[in-house]
C-alpha cells in the first residue's frame, strides 16, 4: 500500500454504504428467522443431515454479514485517518465509541434481543461487543502506520487458527466448574462459548464473538482504507483481483481439508449434501476459510460499485448503510415482535420470548415458537419496508446536522 495518489473523495462513499446496507438487510433475515421459524432452536440449519436446501441457504447467506460489517467498520475509521483527522482525535473517537458500543451490547442490545434482564445471563456478547472491543484495541495501535495495522490484521485473521488447539472446558450443565480468570479471558479472546462466572446457579456469559479474530478483520479494514487514496481505476482492479483470489484460495484450501477451519468437510450421499458440507465453515470464532469465502463477495462488490452512480434499489440499500446502529436496534424489534405475532396466531405460549438463552438451555426444552419458513420471509420483507422511512429520516438528520452525539448512533 503506497502513499495516496489522489486526494480522498466525498465524506461518504455510496459504494461502501450500499455494501453495508445490503449485509444489514440480510442480517435482519437471520435474526427474523431465529424468532419466527419453528425449527430455529431445534437444530443447526447448516447440518446437511437435517436441513433443507432453502433453510441452508437462508442461514448461509447471512454469514456474509458479520465479516463485512466488521471489515467496513475498520475501513470507515481508516478513511477518517486518510482524510486527515488528527491521530489524537481519532484515538479519542475509538476509545469513546468502543466503550459506548460495549455498554450498548451489555444493556440496550441485550434487552432488544431477549426482552429479559435476568442476570442468570450476565452478558450476551455478539457483534456490537466485538466491534467495540476491536476499536479499543485499534485505539491502542492507531499511532502505528496504516500499513502495519493492516498487515497485523491479516496475520491475525489467517493465523489465529493455530491457536485452536488451546481449549478451556466448555459448558456441560449445572455442574460445570468455573474457569480460572485466565480461562475466562481466553474464552472472551479467542475460543468463545458459554461459561459460568460463579458456581451454579450463578450467572453465565455467552461469548458468541470472541475478540481476537474479529479485531483482525477490523484492523485489516483500517489498513485497506489506504486504497481509497489511489487512482480509482487502480483501486477497482485491485479490489476485483483480491476478491477473486480470496474465492480461489478458499476453494483450494477447503478442498485440501488442511489448515484454515476446524470443521473438515466430507462427501455426502448427494452432490447437494457434499456442497453443504464443503461450505459449512466455522463462524464461532470465524475461521480463516470462513473469512475468505464470506468477505470475498463484499470485496468484489466494493470494486464493482466503486465510482458508479447508484440509483433505484441501490439507493434503498445506501440509506440503510448510512444508519447502521439505528437500523440494528430497530430490526431486533421487528424480529422479536414478528415472532410473537406468528407464534401467538397459532395459539402457542409466548413465554419463550421473555426468556434469555441461559434460561432456555437450562430448561432442557426446545421452545415451541414460530411457524413455516415462508412466514420468516414475509416478516423480513415487510419489516424491511417498514423500517425504510425511519432510516431515511435519520439518515437525513445525520446529513444535515453535525451534533457530536450523532457519530455514536
Amino acid at each position: 500500500m503506497s502513499a495516496p495518489a489522489t486526494a480522498p473523495g466525498p465524506t461518504r462513499l455510496d459504494s461502501i454504504d450500499c455494501v453495508r446496507g445490503f449485509v444489514m438487510v440480510v442480517m435482519m433475515l437471520d435474526h427474523v428467522r431465529e424468532w419466527t421459524h419453528a425449527q430455529a432452536f431445534a437444530f443447526d440449519p447448516l447440518d446437511p443431515a437435517r436441513t433443507t436446501a432453502l433453510l441452508y441457504l437462508t442461514r448461509w447467506i447471512t454469514h456474509l454479514c458479520a465479516p463485512t460489517f466488521v471489515f467496513l467498520a475498520g475501513l470507515s475509521v481508516g478513511l477518517q485517518a486518510l482524510r486527515g483527522r488528527p491521530v489524537g482525535a481519532l484515538q479519542r473517537l475509538l476509545w469513546t465509541r468502543g466503550l459506548w458500543l460495549v455498554f450498548l451490547e451489555l444493556t440496550v442490545v441485550r434487552l432488544l434481543i431477549w426482552f429479559n434482564a435476568d442476570l442468570s445471563m450476565l452478558a450476551f456478547l455478539q457483534v456490537i461487543w466485538a466491534i467495540g472491543m476491536s476499536m479499543l484495541l485499534l485505539a491502542a495501535c492507531v499511532r502505528l502506520p496504516s500499513r502495519a495495522i493492516g498487515v497485523l490484521g491479516l496475520l491475525i485473521v489467517f493465523g489465529h487458527n493455530l491457536l485452536d488447539r488451546f481449549q478451556v472446558g466448555g459448558f456441560r450443565g449445572p455442574d460445570t466448574p468455573v474457569p480460572s480468570l485466565l480461562g475466562q479471558l481466553w474464552i472472551l479472546l479467542h475460543q468463545g462459548g458459554i461459561y459460568p462466572v460463579a458456581p451454579f446457579p450463578g450467572p453465565m456469559v455467552f461469548a458468541g464473538y470472541p475478540v481476537l479474530p474479529w479485531a483482525g478483520l477490523l484492523f485489516a479494514g483500517y489498513g485497506a482504507a489506504t486504497l481509497y487514496g489511489w487512482a480509482p481505476e487502480r483501486r477497482r482492479r485491485l479490489l476485483m483481483a483480491t476478491g477473486t483470489a480470496m474465492l480461489a484460495a478458499f476453494v483450494v484450501l477447503r478442498y485440501a481439508n488442511g489448515y484454515g477451519d476446524p470443521r473438515p468437510w466430507a462427501p455426502g450421499a448427494t452432490a447437494l449434501a457434499t456442497a453443504m458440507s464443503f461450505f459449512n465453515v466455522a463462524k464461532y470464532p470465524p475461521s480463516a476459510l470462513f473469512v475468505l469465502v464470506t468477505l470475498a463477495p463484499a470485496v468484489l462488490a466494493l470494486g464493482l460499485l466503486d465510482g458508479r452512480r447508484l440509483e433505484g434499489p441501490a439507493r434503498f440499500l445506501v440509506t440503510f448503510g448510512r444508519v447502521p446502529l439505528f437500523f440494528y436496534f430497530l430490526q431486533w424489534l421487528v424480529a422479536h415482535f414478528g415472532g410473537m405475532l406468528i407464534t401467538g396466531a397459532q395459539g402457542k405460549d409466548l413465554s419463550p420470548y421473555f426468556q434469555n438463552l441461559i434460561q432456555i438451555i437450562l430448561s432442557g426444552k426446545t421452545p415451541d415458537i414460530g411457524g413455516p419458513l415462508w412466514g420468516t420471509y414475509a416478516v423480513w420483507i415487510l419489516g424491511t419496508l417498514l423500517l425504510y422511512p425511519a432510516c431515511r429520516w435519520f439518515a437525513g438528520v445525520k446529513a444535515r446536522r453535525r451534533d457530536w452525539w450523532l457519530s455514536y448512533l
